[in-house]
């Protein structure tokens, strides 16, 4: 069965991205089997090397990785896509029934040996985001792709 995961480092601390979060993963229920899957996220500081911090965190990414999802990072440099064309991605993952590990960093990004395993790498916008708000804006734009892809009217 198609199905995404949200592989993302930390919990989201506000009740409220939890509450959109769960929202969004009802919302979701009806088109595809979603997963979030939260890693702890390392500890450190302004002195801690933040390579060694990240490559830590990869480790932990690495193995929450299924071995045949096909692996799509965001990353502030990545393509950037329409609703429509998030939208026909979406849709063709889930008719070639293709499962769907989306990564989102912590603070301080992505290792590039995560950076390096991704089949691709996509971006919602030059602006950089906190990953607790990427969680739920990922959510939302893949539950809209599913909207678009079945014509049913959603914000307006």
């Amino acid at each position: 069965m198609y199905k995404i995961n949200i592989i993302t480092l930390g919990k989201l601390k506000e009740k409220y991205w939890s509450d959109a979060e769960q929202e969004y993963l009802k919302r979701l229920s009806i088109f595809t089997k979603t997963n979030i899957i939260e890693l702890k996220e390392e500890k450190f500081d302004e002195k801690s090397n933040h390579e060694v911090i990240k490559e830590k965190e990869a480790e932990k990414i690495l193995k929450a990785i299924h071995k045949n999802s096909y692996v799509i990072v965001l990353d502030k440099e990545g393509k950037q896509f329409s609703s429509e064309e998030l939208s026909k991605k979406i849709i063709e993952f889930k008719n070639s029934s293709t499962e769907i590990s989306f990564v989102i960093g912590g603070p301080l990004g992505l290792a590039e040996s995560i950076l390096n395993i991704a089949k691709e790498k996509w971006s919602f916008s030059k602006l950089t985001f906190t990953h607790q708000m990427m969680r739920v804006i990922l959510l939302e734009q893949i539950y809209r792709s599913f909207m678009i892809s079945e014509d049913r009217k959603y914000h307006w």
